[in-house]
């Protein structure tokens, strides 16, 4: 090969989406340059995170682990009188949040997969959290999900900005149950910080209909986040083969699945009726092939201004990052970042420094922060 070519061989090489600058913890992307830093390693199967006031991050471990990270370090927090958990296939200890008031209660609220004389279904809790140690536990509520499966627990939880919390629930791979209006999977459910059903639900007065229904016809929502200047609650599903979906949520709205999906089955062939359906709600957006996506954010901060409005959604199959730019509620192009580079991205907040932290999903994985460069 002459020299010529070698050289256009390399150029080709560097011209690309997203490369990293010279630091090889320092990647370029369209809109910022940031630096990708571990803060932590060793956790097992993170899956959730939530920042308390002061900065601290607490984070969920699937096989029923609680960490704090403080101080650059992490520490153990006792589940000794935590409920019992069904820590199988995709069960575990699941998501985290705080109380909006949480500087003077100190409650912080956990899903997980909790058992049953015949398989299990998700269940929310709610302790107090204070010197570092998680004080009264108790389960407040448990989903009528009952399955022997051990897979489409769902489970994100994000309160409002009326202090009612958002919690989704997978269809426990029975996917005909996301249309049943009797039983709580395939749904996204409005509980207030008791663990009852919101008040002004949409199907309150409907005796017919489990009261704690907010949304149904979800598949696998693993991605939940209010928007930090309308209020609305964006969630991201997991679709079969193809078809995961970014949808807006609304009161009373049916998504689809399994009656309308952009994705297909997994030994080949369609299902349900196709896309579209004049009752069924379309999705924001939908990913065809999948990528696996969960945690989902806005981004808010003033450390990226270019990237302020911009929805990130982790992806486990594909192992990246998506950053989305909106304009008027519809996404308008999408850029991936980290490919590749730390493996299954399970988890993403914002935190109160106004940068991006991301979880890893894997039996050693970490805790990185996105950071403009040098600082």
């Amino acid at each position: 090969m002459n020299l010529s070519i070698w050289l256009s061989l390399l150029a080709v090489l560097f011209t690309v989406d997203q490369t990293r600058a010279e630091n090889s913890d320092v990647f370029k992307s369209e809109k910022e340059t940031f630096e990708l830093e571990q803060l932590a390693d060793g956790l097992d199967h993170p899956w959730g995170m939530a920042f308390l006031p002061e900065g601290a991050l607490l984070i969920t471990e699937r096989e029923k682990g609680l960490k704090l990270y403080h101080d650059k370090s992490l520490h153990d927090i006792s589940l000794d009188s935590f409920p019992e958990v069904r820590t199988r296939g995709q069960g575990g200890l699941l998501d985290i949040t705080i109380h909006p008031a949480f500087e003077q209660n100190q409650l912080i609220y956990l899903t997980y997969s909790h058992p049953l004389k015949k398989g299990s279904t998700t269940a929310l809790a709610k302790a107090r959290f204070a010197d570092q140690k998680l004080l009264d536990p108790q389960t407040i509520f448990i989903a009528d999900t009952g399955s022997t499966t051990s897979k489409h627990y769902g489970s994100r939880i994000e309160f409002d900005n009326n202090g009612d919390l958002f919690m989704t629930i997978g269809d426990r791979g029975n996917r005909h149950n996301a249309q049943k209006l009797n039983s709580h999977a395939g749904k996204v459910l409005r509980l207030d910080d008791q663990g009852l059903p919101a008040a002004d639900n949409p199907f309150a007065q409907n005796d017919a209909v489990l009261p704690e229904i907010y949304s149904y016809g979800h598949r696998n929502p693993q991605g939940l986040t209010r928007h930090y200047l309308t209020g609305e609650m964006w969630v991201s599903e997991h679709g079969p083969r193809g078809g995961d979906e970014i949808n807006r949520l609304q009161p009373g709205v049916n998504y689809g699945w399994p009656i309308i999906t952009y994705g297909k089955e997994y030994i080949g062939g369609s299902i349900g009726e196709g896309t579209h359906h004049p009752e069924m709600q379309q999705p924001i957006h939908q990913w065809t092939p999948s990528i696996a996506p969960a945690g989902i954010t806005f981004y808010s901060g003033d450390a990226f201004p270019n990237w302020q409005g911009n929805l990130f959604t982790t992806a486990l199959k594909f192992k990246l990052l998506v950053r989305q730019e909106l304009q008027d509620g519809k996404i308008v192009h999408e850029e991936r970042l980290l490919e590749e580079e730390v493996g299954r991205i399970r988890a993403i907040e914002q935190g109160p420094d106004g940068l991006l932290y991301i979880l890893t999903d894997a039996n050693n994985g970490a805790l990185y922060r996105l950071k403009p460069p040098n600082t």
